[in-house]
């Protein structure tokens, strides 16, 4: 399953900012039996997207709270699917 893990940084979350805390939260959603497909930093509502894949939705629960420990970041997370399966769900509905 695909999802877009938004995230919101804190002050401290701000000031952390490096190259090796990415690296940690590749791994955090490795763990998870999942793999982090692309990181896009944002202006607006949100300061980054995680774009992920993951087995499950409790998956995708457990990386957003893990993440959110490890890195002071608070995520919303939302599952995703590409345009060309949802008109194919669309078709079948």
């Amino acid at each position: 399953m695909t999802f877009f893990m938004f995230g919101k940084y804190s002050g401290e979350a701000l000031e952390a900012i490096s190259p090796k805390r990415t690296a940690t939260a590749r791994e955090l959603v490795k763990k998870l039996g999942g793999k982090v497909k692309d990181i896009y930093a944002l202006l607006g509502q949100y300061d980054l997207v995680l774009i992920v894949e993951l087995p499950t939705m409790t998956d995708a629960m457990k990386a957003a709270v893990a993440l959110g420990r490890e890195t002071g970041i608070s995520f919303c997370t939302a599952p995703a699917m590409t345009v060309a399966d949802f008109d194919k769900l669309m078709v079948e509905a």
